[in-house]
């Protein structure tokens, strides 16, 4: 993620908190409004995570991937997005300076996690379309783990290299109601590529193959069915059509990922040209983040196996015996 850049000159001189305006009732409508999205974020993702470490039949690769981007979305849910829309409400800043650190810090480290756990699951349904019997006997859930892993690990590593080089936290400008921070040239450059221009390279190249090879594969169903084929062939034909429909999920995941977060890049990177005004900016931080509201919604219209795990962890069937070997796919 690109750390946010301001225009520095004289920023603390001729900012304050605005006076509040507008009843009470509208400050009460936005807060719960707010609370309702945040608790949308974090029960929504909390349920993926659940159901993909309770149920047996969810341990696969792709799921581990989704698993990780749910943790993602969760931790955004639960530390972000609360103090990032009561910054929006109120105007102002009023956790302070070591609240402002934490807060940058995590949500770069998060939306970065993000956009790398959105490439390994490009890369995962590349891999699957293109060489699906080398992804059967080689992707493995362990795999999987250990890469997803060492993703979280390079990323901590990555920030806490960025913030030394860019002179640990003296980047953070924090006048009174107002948090900031600012890299140098050299820093800023270095994240553009790694967090944003590198990533999505990988996410659109790999997915423009996947629909490519996905047109190929429908097109081979078509030439199946239009004859009388043997068991393996209906089974190579029901491997292929799953496939097909596991790629336009994570697509559509995909799709409207890339619209939550270019808006915020492209405002980020015309920092130079335009002065880049915080209220527009924290309106755009907040779309980004409903990214994280929006997964598990696309998950529950799109996957039945989703609505199954959410009535079951609803009504507490979870907790029966052997309830994780339950079939949830058929």
């Amino acid at each position: 993620m690109n750390l946010t850049e301001f225009n520095q000159s004289d920023r603390c001189e001729h900012f304050s908190c605005p006076e509040k305006s507008g009843s009470p009732a509208i400050y009460i409508l936005l807060y719960v409004c707010s609370a309702a999205v945040v608790l949308l974020t974090v029960c929504g993702n909390l349920l993926i995570i659940i159901s993909v470490l309770h149920f047996k039949q969810l341990h696969t690769a792709t799921n581990m991937l989704v698993f990780s981007l749910a943790v993602t979305d969760f931790l955004v849910g639960a530390f972000l997005m609360p103090p990032t829309l009561i910054w929006t409400i109120e105007s102002c800043w009023i956790f302070g300076r070591d609240f402002c650190i934490s807060f940058w810090l995590i949500c770069s480290f998060l939306t970065n996690v993000s956009i790398y756990n959105i490439a390994l699951i490009a890369v995962d349904r590349y891999l699957a379309l293109s060489n699906p019997f080398l992804y059967m006997n080689r992707v493995s859930v362990r795999i999987t783990g250990i890469v997803i892993v060492c993703v979280w690990c390079v990323m901590l590593a990555y920030f806490s290299a960025l913030l030394y080089f860019n002179g640990n936290f003296t980047g953070f400008v924090i006048c009174p109601g107002e948090c900031s921070l600012f890299l140098n040239d050299v820093s800023y450059v270095i994240d553009l590529i790694f967090s944003f221009i590198f990533p999505l390279s990988v996410i659109i190249i790999l997915y423009t193959r996947v629909f490519v090879i996905a047109k190929k594969h429908a097109t081979a169903i078509r030439e199946l069915n239009n004859h009388t084929r043997p068991k393996t062939q209906k089974i190579t034909s029901h491997s292929m059509k799953s496939e097909r429909k596991a790629a336009k999920v994570l697509g559509i995941l995909v799709s409207v990922f890339l619209m939550c977060l270019l808006p915020y890049f492209i405002y980020s990177l015309l920092g130079d040209v335009i002065e880049i005004q915080t209220e527009t900016f924290q309106k755009l931080v907040i779309v980004l983040y409903l990214n994280s509201t929006i997964n598990p919604v696309i998950y529950a219209l799109f996957y039945p196996w989703f609505r199954r795990c959410i009535k079951l962890i609803i009504t507490l069937r979870i907790f029966q015996t052997d309830s994780a070997l339950i079939n949830i796919l058929s």
